[in-house]
This record gives structure tokens, sequence and C-alpha cells, in this order.
């Protein structure tokens, strides 16, 4: 309990003078974070670029190599979910609400607003949008999850360590983890993960509220997101304190059923035929370059520099500021799986289902903006996806749906959020109180409430992604430990046979 307490009480401490700060001094707050993130993004774009292909390379190395048939658990152990039920609990803690506030405007910005290639509004320019969408979404972004979720899980179900980020570290730290090492790790972990759970939950109550204007005329204000934020809150606390069994998988079945039956109702009523088009074309075009947009930092032009800074470096940055939470969870619920499947489902499917996303509701919405039907680039992000409905059939259904859809997903990511963020503060328990998510759910909540009516919401984003240059060195040592321990297994497996 000491340990529980120390990483509790210093994170709530560093979180409680964030959120005071950013009361009294919003704009001098998000000046700072936003000084400290473009030093980082320009000083550290190139580490990013070969840290994240790295961490690629390592699960291919993974994927082929022996030590693929290794379990995440014991050799009896048998999974403790189905493979839909696993898909979809991972895939909605992954991207969930990203792929709902992001489907239609990320291509479209790049399409339409500021291009990576520089073909602004071309037929190039529609490649090279859905391109670099797939790849900011694709095998990079499950790479640093799944790398995480594969260490964690190992030490957890293989090794019998607590599931906390400190606990993975002890081959090459030793008895350092069980003390201020340890506990200094554990809250770096705690507090990239409020960041983001913090974040998506200030986002989520954004495009609930940007969707209800849209559709019913609903002022956007701070007072409806209150709203929306205490109703979702007291639904995720339910859910939460149901258990993992019981609220995430539930939940998580609604999502995918939901986000399929959008995906499935926008690619019959939409262009059809062009979005199978752009997708086989992207798929090719994704990984013919693949190599190429890895380690593309445009040293000599500054403009393209620029919009790697803002997207590529940023996306990098987000994927490793969430992959704690992310990464815990998935390990929670991976129990029984070899490496090589686990590796195989946790890049691959969600990648592709992602790709094909992209390619109906970015395809639909260029379509539109390329065609002139509408200007669909003016709206707000939070409004975009409902504006490129609102010129398909059924649009007010699709609005309605996503609508559903934004509000499950944001249940079922402040959920998974608080089981983490209770695992954490417990350490590692794999079935946390009751009491604990009751108050992390309760943190949350008033932390995006705070930053919301602050204005801070950009400086929590900004945070976020500064923390991830701390965490990203942390996940060099995961990885470093994660080899020593599976080299002396191989070894072990080896004299067995001999």
């Amino acid at each position: 309990m000491k340990k529980l307490t120390s990483v509790f009480i210093y994170s709530a401490v560093i979180l409680l003078l964030l959120v005071i700060f950013g009361i009294f001094s919003p704009n001098l707050l998000e000046s700072v974070t936003a000084s400290i993130q473009d030093f980082i993004t320009n000083a550290f774009g190139w580490y990013y670029l070969i840290v994240v292909t790295c961490f690629l390379a390592i699960c291919f190395y993974l994927f082929i190599t022996p030590v693929g048939r290794i379990k995440l658990g014991k050799q009896e152990d048998k999974p403790e979910f189905s493979r839909g039920t696993w898909l979809a609990m991972l895939f909605s803690a992954g991207m969930g609400i990203g792929l709902v506030f992001y489907g239609a405007a990320e291509p479209l910005s790049h399409y339409a607003i500021s291009s990576p290639t520089g073909e602004l509004g071309t037929q190039q320019g529609v490649k090279d949008a859905l391109r670099f969408t797939f790849f900011h979404w694709g095998l990079h972004a499950w790479a640093i999850y799944g790398i995480v979720a594969l260490i964690l899980a190992y030490y957890s179900f293989r090794k019998n360590e607590p599931v906390t980020i400190s606990a993975t570290l002890k081959p090459i730290l030793g008895n350092k983890v069980t003390g201020r090492t340890g506990k200094l790790i554990d809250i770096l972990a705690v507090l990239s993960t409020v960041f983001g759970v913090a974040t998506t939950l200030g986002f989520g109550a954004m495009q609930i509220n940007g969707g209800l204007s849209y559709l019913f005329h609903i002022p956007t204000s701070f007072w409806i997101q209150l709203v929306i934020i205490i109703i979702v809150t007291f639904l995720f606390t339910l859910s939460s304190l149901s258990g993992l069994g019981k609220g995430i998988k539930i939940l998580s079945n609604a999502n995918m059923f939901l986000a399929f039956l959008l995906l499935f109702m926008m690619f019959f009523i939409g262009p059809t035929l062009t979005i199978l088009n752009l997708f086989t074309d992207s798929i090719g075009g994704y990984l013919q370059n693949l190599p190429r947009m890895s380690f593309r930092i445009a040293p000599l032009d500054p403009e393209a520099r620029e919009w790697i800074n803002s997207w590529t470096i940023f996306y990098w940055a987000w994927w490793i500021a969430w992959s704690p939470f992310v990464g815990i969870f998935i390990a929670r619920v991976s129990k029984g799986r070899t490496i090589r499947e686990f590796i195989f489902y946790v890049l691959l499917v969600p990648s592709v289902i992602g790709f094909f996303w992209f390619s109906t509701f970015g395809g639909s919405a260029i379509r539109l903006e390329a065609t002139s039907i509408a200007k669909i680039s003016n709206l707000a992000v939070e409004q975009l996806l409902f504006g490129v409905f609102d010129h398909y059939p059924f649009g007010v259904i699709m609005s309605i749906i996503a609508i559903i859809l934004v509000v499950t997903f944001f249940i079922t990511s402040a959920d998974s959020g608080t089981y983490v963020l209770s695992m954490m503060s417990s350490n590692g328990a794999q079935n946390p109180p009751n009491r604990l998510k009751l108050v992390w759910g309760i943190l949350l909540a008033a932390i995006s409430l705070v930053l919301l009516y602050s204005g801070g919401l950009m400086a929590l984003q900004n945070a976020m992604i500064i923390a991830a240059l701390p965490f990203s060195v942390i996940m060099i040592l995961m990885t470093a430990s994660l080899f020593k321990s599976l080299n002396e297994e191989v070894k072990k497996i080896t004299k067995k046979v001999r």
C-alpha cells in the first residue's frame, strides 16, 4: 500500500498544480507548454522518426523469429476473451473516438488545407492525403501500442510481475524498480494516461456538442459540454464498477457494431466505387512509400518540415504518450495469446480496418470538396463529419448513429482509463478496488471540465506531448529488458531440447 499511496499522491499533487495553473493562468500555461512542445518537435523530430520505426522493426522481428511461439502466460493458459471481443476491446481503447473525430477531417485537411507534398487540391493530392493518413494511423501507431502491451503482458502473465511499467524494467534495473526510480517511472505513466484520457474526454464532449449543434441547433458552449461530461461520467463510472468482463466488454462489442454499421452505411450510400479504388490505390502507395515516409524529416524545406512537425511528429508523440494507458489495457485482455498471434492481430487487423474507415469517410468528404458540391473544409473539425453526412442520403440517421458512437467510444475510453489508472495506483492489481475507480473517474471528469472552462485543454494536450519524450526512453529500456528476458528463456528452452 505504501507504493500505491506514493504514486497516487505524487501524481494527484502534480495534476492539482497543473489544474490550478490552468484555472488562473490558462494563457501562460498554454504558452509555456506550447514553447516546450515546439522545441521538442524541432530538436527531436529525427529521434521520434527513428525510434518509432525501430519499434515497428522489432515487432516484425518478434513475429518472424521462433520467439513468436512463446505464450503471454503459461503454456496451459487459455485466452480470457474470444478473439472478436478481444479485437473490439483493443480497437476501442486504442483508436476509438479519434477515428470518428478525424475520419473525414484529416484526409480532407491534407487535400484542401495543408498538403504534405504541396499538391493541394489536385488528383495527386487526393492520393497523398490518404497515403499520409494511413501512415499516421497504421502500422507505426499500432507498433507503439503493441510493443508496450506485449512487454507488459509478457512480464505480467509469464513472469508473474505486477502490471506496472516499472515492473517490466526489473531485468535491467534490478531492485531500483521498487524504490524511487520505480515510483518516478510509474508516476510518469500515470500522468501520461491522465493527460491522454482527460484530453479525449474534452474532445469527445466538443464533438458531441458539435453534432448536436449541427443537427438540432443546440448552442456550442461550455455549459452544454458540462452536462455532456456529467452524464457520460455517470455512465462510465457505472460501467467501470461493473468490472472488465461486463461493462467494458459489452460496450466494446457495442462500439464495433455501431462503428461497422456506420461504416457500411457510408460505404454503400456514398461513392462506393471511388472508395474501393482509393482504398486499393492508397494501400499500394502506403506500402511502396513506407520506408521513405518513415524517415521523412525535410531538413532543407522549412515549409515541409513545419507540416511534418504538426502532423507526423505530433502523432508519434501522441501515440507514445497514450501507450501506457492503451498498452496496460491491451496487456490485461491478452492473456493466453502467443507473441506471434498478438503482433499479427494488434498490428495488422486494426490498421486495415482504419485504412478502410479513412478511405470511406475521408474519400466521401474529399469527393464533395473536389467536385465543388460543398466546401466541407470550412467547417469546424468537430462538425465536419456531420457536414459530410448532410450531403448524402440518410444523413440525419448517420449523424445520430455517429453521436451515439462517439458517446459509447467516449464511455469506453474513460472506462478503460479509470481501470488502468486504478491498476497503476494499486501496484498493478488486475482487479483494483471500486472506490479507486470511482476516485479516478471523478478526477478525470473534473480535470476535463476545469480545462475546458479555462481554455486550457490545448495546454493539457501539449503537456501530454511533452511527457512522451521521457516515456520514449522508458520504452527503449522496456524493449531492452524484454530482449534480455527472451534470450534467457530461449537458452533454457535450447538446453531442455539438448
